[in-house]
Order: structure tokens, then C-alpha cells, then sequence
């Protein structure tokens, strides 16, 4: 269920037991979902064997909760799952910097998927679409015909478009069906919708049907998200001079990604080291959003940019918005599944899909902004290698309190940390 705070001060100093207590205590989690986060084998075999094939085990990774963020005036606590140190505790920061503007606001299309279906062979390929087009509330009936509770609840095919295109193998036919999923990610649904209507396809062109498939550059659902941030937030000293210095590095920073390709692939991996994040934790198939996003990021412009767009505004705030497809689901697949999935999605609260897609696409304009304004400030190592510190630790062999000794030595020292510096620190510490 919502919380309705996600400012926790002091979390971070908390055990891991104690956060998840709280955590479990503010969205009234079920003892079943508070086992299933404790357990540090969630996934178990019978179940990990239904989900693939060939299971010969489970593999696990830390999930951590988002602090601060709020959405549309609402408050969430965010998981995620990641194996990278800092991207939580940035994501965080940002979230906090943005509440004195109101947090983040979204604007989503509707659960809109696109099921594409291939024809080739065809004499006459204007009066081929053309018949298609005719016949659109025909094939729009057979695809709704089918029993399923998405129909039932207003989903269902909406429109049908056809395109032309050259292609290695000759010209072809592509119709696109235009699917509201509802609250399902909705791969199951579009492509049964499409391998009902070919035959019927088929019989109106002449054609010959070939692949019949959703495609993962979801266009008509979009997750729209826009985020506004005082100088005096973002500055290192509460200062609106030092704010809009840091304003003007972080938009130089905005327009290298959106310029170069080398840049923007980076930048955008720091988007989705949020939104890929969210996607894992709460059941998701992030390989299809992941694909979808990079896609889009090409689509608009003809060339591979920024996901984000960053701007000044007339009161000098800075204004950050992503537009970028997001298919996503609260029903069927992992998100049902996946004990630790369900527990994630319980902590969000969420009520709908596009709810859920528009917390993803905040968490990574946060995240972009946190990337962005290490860069323009510190550098992005200064803040990451302090976090990262025990990760070093254990890779050069401490253990229990070592672990905390050595990072908390290394991180007081001036100097880039090294991991010949750890091992060093952890053999002065083992001699005395």
C-alpha cells in the first residue's frame, strides 16, 4: 500500500533488518511478503523450475529502497535490484532535492501495445492496404472476440494501421495492431490477437503472412515525466549563485549526450540503472523496456541522444522530462510469480500499470540528474568509490568488521581510492 512519507531520515544507518522492519512496518507488508524479502533465497526451486528451463539454481541480488520520492503528490518508497554501488543513495538525494518544487509529475498515454504482423508476396500492394483498412472494425471485432478478462475491462485492439516498407528480401506489408493491454504488460495478448487475424489477412491481399509478433518499440504507450529543481536545491551550499553555476554544468553536460552518441550511450545507461533497476525488483521484463527506450532514444531524430531533456526556464529553475515507452505489468507473468517480486510491488502500492511506469520514468530522470551533477561538480568517482569502498574491501579478502574498518579508513584519506590502496590498508590493519 502507498506510505505516506518517503523522507526516512536516517535510513541508511539503520541495519538491514531494522529497514526492512520499517519498511515493512509503512506498507503494511504481509508476513509472507517481509519472508520473502529476509529470505536471501527468495526464488525457490519449484518455483525458479515452472518460470525457465534447464533450472539448476537461483541467483540473488541486493534490493534497496529509494527514499523520498514523490509522484504526482503522492509518496513511495522504490525498490530496486542492482548490483552497483551509489545509484540507489543518488537516485534518493535527487528525489529530495526536487520536493520543493512537488516532486515529480507524470503524464502517461494509455497501456497502448503494438502487435506487428509481416506480409510479403503481394502484386498490389496500395490496394492491399487499402482492403486492410476497409476491413479494419472486421479484423478489430475477431481480435476482440476472444474471452479474456483485458477485453472485459475496456482493453482490447483499438485501431489498425499499415505500413509500407523497402526491405533486402523485397517490399512488405506490416499491419500494426493496436492493443490496450490494461494492466498487463500484454506480449500473450497482442500476439494471440495477431495469430488469430492472419489467415483472415491473408484472404484479403493475396498475401503471404510470415512473422507474427509484438514489437518491443511500444510508441503508443509512452511514459511521460517532468521534474523541476530550484538552484538553491541543487547548489552545494544553499546558494542560488552556486545553484545556477551548477545549473549551467549540468545543461553542458545534457547537450554533450544529446550531440554525441559516445556520450549519450553512457548517459542513458545511467537513466536505466533506475529504470532497469525498478523492472528487475518488481517482476518486469526489463531486456523488452531496456530495448524499447534505446530504440526511442533513436527514433525522434534519426540518431542515437539523450532520453532526458534538460532546460532553464524563465525562473531559472531547471526543468528535467523523459518521454520513452515503458511496457509494463501488475498482472500475470514474474510480477505474480516471483514471491520477491510481489513483495517489491506491495512496498510501491501501485494501483495500475501506467502508475508503475511513471515511477520508473521518475526514478530515471532522478538518477540522470544525480549523474549529471557529479559530473558537473566533483566528478562521478568521488561519491561512487566512497560507496564502493567495501566492495573493495571484501575483493581484496576482509572479513566481518574489517570490512567497515578498511573502507572507513580508505574514504578518509585524499587521494583516489584504489584497490592497491585497500589491500594496503587491509594488511596494515591485520599487523597492528
Amino acid at each position: 500500500m502507498p506510505v505516506e512519507d518517503s523522507r526516512l531520515s536516517g535510513f541508511y544507518k539503520l541495519s538491514v533488518s531494522e529497514r526492512r522492519e520499517k519498511v515493512a512496518k509503512l506498507s503494511s507488508l504481509s508476513p509472507d511478503e517481509v519472508d520473502a524479502l529476509a529470505s536471501h533465497g527468495e526464488l525457490g526451486e519449484v518455483a525458479a523450475d515452472r518460470m525457465i528451463e534447464n533450472v539448476i539454481g537461483t541467483m540473488s541480488l541486493p534490493v534497496g529502497v529509494a527514499t523520498n520520492f514523490v509522484i504526482d503528490g503522492k509518496a513511495y518508497l522504490i525498490p530496486f535490484c542492482v548490483e552497483e554501488s551509489s545509484i540507489v543513495a543518488a537516485a534518493s538525494n535527487m528525489a529530495k532535492r526536487c520536493l520543493k518544487m512537488g516532486g515529480f509529475r507524470t503524464n502517461n498515454d494509455n497501456p497502448v501495445m503494438i502487435a506487428q504482423i509481416q506480409i510479403l508476396e503481394i502484386e498490389d500492394l496500395s490496394a492491399a492496404k487499402e482492403a486492410i483498412l476497409t476491413a479494419k472494425y472486421e479484423l478489430m471485432a475477431m481480435c476482440n472476440s476472444l474471452p479474456s478478462t483485458m477485453i472485459r475491462l475496456g482493453g482490447g485492439c483499438k485501431d489498425i494501421e499499415v505500413r509500407e516498407i523497402d526491405t533486402m528480401s523485397g517490399p512488405m506489408l506490416v499491419v500494426h495492431l493496436l492493443v490496450d493491454t490494461r494492466d498487463a504488460m500484454g506480449a500473450n495478448a497482442v500476439n494471440t490477437m495477431a495469430e488469430l487475424v492472419s489467415g483472415k489477412i491473408e484472404e484479403i491481399t493475396a498475401g503471404r503472412v510470415h512473422l507474427r509478433i509484438l514489437s518491443n518499440l511500444a510508441t503508443h504507450r509512452l511514459a511521460k515525466v517532468t521534474a523541476e529543481f530550484t538552484p538553491e536545491e541543487l547548489s552545494d551550499d544553499g546558494t542560488r549563485e552556486n545553484g545556477s553555476k551548477i545549473i549551467k554544468g549540468i545543461l553542458e553536460a545534457h547537450h554533450f549526450a544529446m550531440a554525441d552518441p559516445y556520450r549519450a550511450t553512457t548517459h542513458n545507461k545511467g537513466i536505466m540503472n533506475a529504470i532497469s533497476a525498478i523492472a528487475l525488483a518488481c517482476g518486469q521484463d526489463w531486456r523488452a523496456i531496456e530495448a524499447g527506450c534505446h530504440a526511442w532514444a533513436s527514433v525522434e531524430t534519426g540518431s542515437y541522444t539523450s532520453m532526458t531533456r534538460w532546460e532553464r526556464n524563465g525562473e531559472g529553475n531547471l526543468v528535467g522530462s523523459i518521454e520513452t515507452p515503458m511496457a509494463v505489468g501488475i498482472v500475470g507473468g514474474a510480477s505474480k510469480v516471483h514471491p520477491a517480486a510481489r513483495a517489491n510491488l506491495s512496498i510501491l502500492g501501485v494501483e495500475s500499470a501506467q502508475e508503475l511506469a511513471g515511477i520508473m520514468a521518475a526514478a530515471g530522470i532522478a538518477q540522470n540528474l544525480g549523474a549529471m551533477r557529479a559530473l558537473a561538480t566533483s566528478g562521478i568517482q568521488a561519491g561512487h568509490m566512497k560507496l564502493h569502498a567495501r566492495n573493495m574491501a571484501v575483493s581484496a579478502g576482509a572479513v566481518g568488521e574489517e570490512v567497515e574498518q578498511v573502507a572507513r579508513i580508505v574514504n578518509s584519506q585524499s587521494g583516489p581510492v584504489t584497490q592497491q590502496l585497500v589491500k594496503e590498508t587491509l594488511e596494515k590493519i591485520r599487523n597492528g
